[in-house]
């Protein structure tokens, strides 16, 4: 499989539309193209810089005429998620016309969009990027070819994945920013370049407590990456002998 990320401005896009006149970014949840009907349904979390952009944001999307459907399903503060539909853009098209496929969500923000997608061959990858160019602009943030092996291994190992990013999720933001000014700083490096002294003038506290956020900072992190261990052994990846 050819991966390829891209950083797309899409013209017939309403969700780019929205990000690029409402400081909004949305974040695809889940999407299913009816082929029929040639209609994109999404599930999307929507992300305002406070709640009366994300009013405003919800609004210029209902609002917007390349706009099929809309429905707001929950709110909460600045976010919600939404069910919206809408046609198939040129962009959309042209990667289903050369064999692609969607592998990671949308992200869009600030008048563009970050895709992720994928292809069988080179060959398609080429072309699907050079019809790309017609009505579309994009950069090419990164392409790589991940083989079979590689590819079983990241969906075989999807929950170790999710167990870690739990693991940051529990750290408070003192924790979260002690453990980043440690590793930043070169605290773990040999030399060190950074003590807990350091770290203690950064924050305005004691060495002692400087110790103690960052001892359990890493005592969360490890845990999780522990408990991980048996899920990514060698021998669990199937491979050839």
């Amino acid at each position: 499989m050819i991966s390829v990320t891209m950083d797309m401005v899409q013209y017939d896009c309403p969700y780019i539309d929205v990000t690029d006149e409402v400081d909004v970014s949305f974040h695809t949840m889940h999407w299913d193209f009816n082929t029929a009907q040639q209609k994109l349904e999404t599930r999307i979390l929507v992300t305002g810089d406070d709640r009366g952009a994300l009013t405003n944001g919800l609004n210029a999307l209902q609002n917007h005429d390349r706009m099929l459907g809309f429905e707001l399903l929950s709110r909460r503060e600045n976010t919600a998620v939404i069910k919206s539909f809408i046609g198939q853009t040129n962009a959309m098209r042209t990667i289903r016309e050369h064999d692609g496929y969607i592998t990671g969500p949308f992200q869009i923000s600030d008048g563009s969009e970050l895709w992720s997608v994928g292809f069988d061959t080179a060959d398609n990858t080429d072309n699907a990027l050079a019809d790309l160019e017609v009505g579309n602009d994009f950069r090419v943030e990164s392409r790589n070819a991940t083989s079979f092996e590689d590819y079983l291994d990241v969906i075989q190992h999807l929950g170790s994945a999710k167990d870690v990013l739990d693991g940051c999720r529990e750290l408070s933001e003192r924790e979260r920013q002690t453990l980043k000014k440690a590793v930043d700083g070169g605290y773990f490096q040999t030399p060190r370049n950074a003590t807990l002294g350091t770290l203690a003038d950064e924050f305005g506290i004691s060495k002692t407590a400087a110790s103690k956020n960052l001892r359990r900072a890493e005592g969360k992190i490890l845990e999780r990456i522990v408990s991980t261990f048996p899920d990514v052994d060698d021998e669990d990846v199937i491979g050839p002998e």
